[in-house]
């Protein structure tokens, strides 16, 4: 009698609590937001080092929409607003920069694609962890309005033929950029999140600050950002409305 009892028992907490949608749970959907700050830093002949120049950095903001496929991965849809800038005479070394002293800026409004891979497979927090890293990837396009300055150059002159090319070259109104990043994600609560994200933007470019021959013809200009921000996943409470 008592084995009977125990296992009456036992089915009935079964439905009681492995109903799915019984408890205090969220209905995430698979659409979510995102809006972030941060910074532009760009990589080229005018700035100092392979790190980019971090004395002419400027702001960035972004929003972007994303698509979960599935726990690790999702397609997010980007959009950037910032600006660019480069002065060589911002740096005293090598002796030859002040001397040059060439300048640029640009704003940069970027589009792009990217495919997101959250590395423990947590895109709607699925494992019920505060952080989540991950790496993305894409291709993308930036429209630019360069604006080169030279007027305090040493090496602007008629008689430098390869300063010459170069200004007489109309810089690009739209590059192609391949985005490569990685980031992190801390779930405040299931539907919000804050993010940190690194995002480097490979170009096919050397005209990206309006110098090349003149400057270092052997590579192309970049940039990348680091930025934070928020997430935002739409969802319902569970189909039952249980509190």
């Amino acid at each position: 009698m008592n084995h009977s009892i125990r296992a009456v028992a036992s089915i009935v907490l079964f439905f009681i609590t492995g109903i799915p949608g019984a408890g205090a749970q969220v209905n995430l959907s698979k659409w979510q937001i995102g809006l972030n700050g941060g910074i532009f830093v760009y990589q080229g002949d005018l700035s100092p080092s392979d790190a980019g120049s971090y004395k002419t950095v400027k702001p960035v903001f972004g929003a972007y929409i994303s698509r979960i496929l599935n726990p690790s991965f999702l397609l997010r849809t980007n959009l950037a607003f910032g600006r660019l800038y480069g002065n060589e005479g911002y740096y005293k070394s090598p002796a030859w920069r002040p001397i040059r002293n060439y300048a640029f800026s640009t704003p940069v409004t970027e589009i792009s694609e990217l495919l997101v891979w959250n590395m423990y497979g947590n895109n709607s927090n699925e494992l019920g962890q505060r952080f989540s890293p991950y790496i993305f990837g894409g291709f993308g396009v930036s429209l630019l309005k360069i604006n080169r300055d030279f007027s305090k150059s040493n090496f602007a002159n008629s008689t430098n033929p390869r300063f010459i090319e170069d200004i007489t070259r109309t810089p690009p109104g739209a590059v192609l950029v391949i985005p490569l990043g990685l980031g992190m994600e801390f779930y405040l609560t299931p539907k919000l999140s804050l993010t940190a994200e690194t995002n480097f933007r490979y170009t096919f470019t050397d005209y990206l600050d309006g110098y090349s021959q003149s400057a270092n013809p052997d590579e192309n200009d970049s940039y990348y950002s680091h930025t934070v921000g928020l997430l935002y996943r739409f969802g319902k409470g569970n189909r039952l409305g249980c509190p």
